[in-house]
């Protein structure tokens, strides 16, 4: 076990069950010889306690919690220069844990602290967003622009269901109240086009909100994004689609468009609303409209099933 951990806490993740979680923890880290407990109180907390973890020297960084905890802590890792970066641990205790599903990591959160405690980490690629205002921010699973951005939106404003069922209680709403195609006109390292779309996901991890395999064959380590967009289509065929995207099988419609790639930007006719690993990046009222991708690859050591 290294010298130095540092535990992450947020105790509101999946509606308040995280503190409760954590308190039956305590047992598992005493027997592991201790660590320093780190709780967040406001909005990008987690960053700072990150960044200040590996400017302090430890050896290791722990999030408990969701992955909105995880997306916070990787942009205060990022800040740390390489040879400092302490090694990121997960337990999930979120509402989706969708980096933890892609990192392979128990889902039973004793068994996933043992593991962040004491396995072996693995390099993992981050991914990079940067907007037309030069605003930079790191996200470690999908960036959805459009569709999937309103979902979460709406999702947070949804007080009694949890988990799964909170993402697709917002996925019938957004198809009902929601159903603006944008132009998007798009360049990558791999082609350029142009695209009325519904939505677009860039993928450095396969599934989001909790049950959704947006893509499939995405990994988050073979050095490259993949992206997935849902074109202009009919609201019958977007709840045509909700059962595929659930399965993975939605590949093979022809409204969907898919590839990999390194660097990818897109330009839309209005106003995007954006995500990031389930963060909101941009809202309602947001009036930007360019934005960028690039792969960072093996930029960070995280501790993988």
């Amino acid at each position: 076990m290294p010298k130095k951990v540092k535990l992450i806490l947020n105790p509101m993740a999946d509606m308040g069950a995280a503190w409760r979680v954590a308190n039956d923890l305590r047992p598992i880290v005493n027997a592991h010889g201790g660590a320093d407990w780190s709780g967040t109180v406001y909005p990008t907390h987690a960053t700072e306690l990150a960044r200040q973890a590996g400017l302090d020297g430890f050896d290791k960084v722990i999030a408990i919690g969701g992955d909105g905890t995880v997306h916070e802590i990787i942009n205060g890792l990022m800040q740390v220069p390489p040879e400092k970066r302490p090694v990121l641990g997960v337990v999930p205790v979120g509402s989706g844990n969708d980096f933890a599903h892609s990192i392979g990591v128990p889902q039973r959160a004793d068994h996933a602290l043992s593991h962040a405690l004491n396995a072996k980490p693995s390099l993992v690629d981050i991914g990079r967003i940067t907007d037309e205002n030069e605003r930079q921010e790191y996200f470690d699973n999908t960036v959805g622009v459009g569709f999937d951005a309103v979902v979460t939106i709406r999702s947070h404003k949804l007080p009694i269901v949890r988990g799964f069922l909170m993402y697709l209680t917002a996925v019938i709403q957004t198809i009902l109240l929601n159903h603006d195609p944008t132009l998007m006109n798009v360049e990558t390292d791999q082609g350029n086009w142009q695209e009325e779309a519904l939505m677009l996901v860039v993928c450095n991890g396969g599934r989001e909100g909790g049950g959704f395999m947006i893509a499939p064959d995405a990994k988050n380590n073979d050095g490259v994004l993949d992206y997935v967009m849902v074109k202009k289509c009919s609201r019958m065929t977007m709840f045509r689609l909700v059962p595929e995207f659930m399965k993975g099988t939605h590949t093979r419609f022809p409204q969907i468009k898919m590839g990999t790639c390194k660097t990818f930007s897109v330009r839309s006719d209005r106003p995007m609303y954006i995500h990031a690993d389930g963060e909101i990046f941009t809202s309602f009222g947001s009036n930007l409209k360019g934005l960028s991708f690039e792969i960072l690859p093996e930029a960070l050591k995280v501790v993988t099933g």
